[in-house]
Order: structure tokens, then sequence, then C-alpha cells
């Protein structure tokens, strides 16, 4: 997998007024830690950050971390963004090392149309669109394909199902589900009211009780 490389300052002050401050500067704040190495709080501009992210390889991508001269291979992660704007104003890197294995998530990507869409009407139902996997940093694939071409109606795809890749181990459960094909639901019409039989069964309640009230 490409690595990519991202330039960092090192933040000396820290606090939300200077967050809001780098923000408008066009910065995004976050912190570079590891098992062996000191945490630092960093900044990064924010166009070459979304570029390092937007790679084949997402937020997955191998970013070589370069604060003031020293270099830090880490990967990206605990990103929060703004929930109006949806930029991102912090995230954690994560050291790493290539001889170490990773957590990751990485996308599904599910080929074809089902036979129970295609012949009876089915429609496909997407319980997951991510798998949690482990791997080595190199080895983390872009995306993980699988075909539901022969899906019938009420069929399955679980962790299971998924092709077995060298150096990658799934961490879900294989028997967790993550797509099936099911049959759309059926809308039922509520029954018409007739109102003119409940207002006549009304009005003739009020005869008799007004009746009532003569005869006594």
């Amino acid at each position: 997998m490409q690595q990519e490389t991202l330039r960092a300052e090192e933040r000396v002050t820290s606090g939300s007024r200077v967050s809001r401050r780098l923000r408008r500067d066009g910065r995004v704040p976050g912190v570079v830690y590891g098992a062996d190495f000191d945490t630092r709080s960093v900044h990064v501009s924010d166009r070459e950050l979304y570029a390092v992210l937007h790679t084949d390889a997402g937020r997955n991508a191998i970013i070589e971390v370069d604060i003031d001269g020293t270099q830090v291979l880490t990967v990206a992660r605990e990103i929060q963004r703004d929930p109006v704007r949806g930029i991102i104003t912090h995230l954690d890197f994560i050291q790493v090392k290539l001889d170490t294995a990773i957590d990751a998530e990485v996308a599904l990507e599910f080929l074809g149309v089902p036979l129970g869409v295609r012949d009876d009407g089915g429609i496909v139902e997407m319980i997951d669109s991510s798998v949690m996997i482990s791997a080595l940093p190199n080895a983390i694939p872009q995306s993980i394909e699988i075909s539901i071409e022969h899906l019938g109606i009420h069929d399955t795809i679980k962790v299971e199902d998924l092709p077995a890749i060298d150096g990658v181990e799934y961490l879900a459960d294989t028997d967790h589900p993550l797509l099936t094909v099911s049959l759309p639901a059926i809308e039922v019409e509520p029954e018409p009211i007739d109102m003119l039989e409940g207002e006549e069964g009304v009005e003739a309640e009020g005869d008799e009780e007004a009746s009532a009230e003569e005869e006594g």
C-alpha cells in the first residue's frame, strides 16, 4: 500500500479557543501517539489532510506524519466531524509498525443483482456496508468484493461467506449477517368506515333517549 506524507506542526498551546482559531486558519488539530512515541499535539492543513484521506486506501491510508522534521508512521483514527458542515474538526494519528497487525474497518462491495430481485421482485436489505478486520498495515485491502447474484428470497450473506484473503482476519462473528434479500412489505389498506350507518345509529339512540324522557 502506498504511503502518504503529511506535514504537521506541533501545538504549543491547547484549548477550545486555540482549536477554533486553527480551524479558521484552515488547520485541523490532532494528536499523534503510539506505544513507543510520546503523545504530541499537532495541527495539519485541512486541504492536505483531505487529499491524504481520499486516496484509494481511504481512512486506512498509511500516513507518515512529519512533525517539524520528526517522521512517524501512522494511521488516522477517531476522526471527529462537524455535525452540520461535515468537516473534520479533530483526529488521532496512531503510530503503526509495518510488521505488526492493526484493526481496520474495510468497505464491502456487493456485486451483481440477486436472482430474488430480478425474478421474484425482492429487495436488497443491507445490514452492514463494512467489516472489521485485522491485518498488517500494508495488507489491508481497499475494499472486499463479494458476488450476490445467486441470492434468492430470504438468502443472506454472512461474514463466513466473505472471501479468504491472505493475511486478513475477520473480527466479526462468522454468522453475523451483512445483507439479505427479502420480499417487500405488503401495505394493507384500512377498511372504510360507514359514516352514514354510524350517524344513523347515534341518531336512533338519541331518539330512544328522547322517547324515554317523554314517557317518564
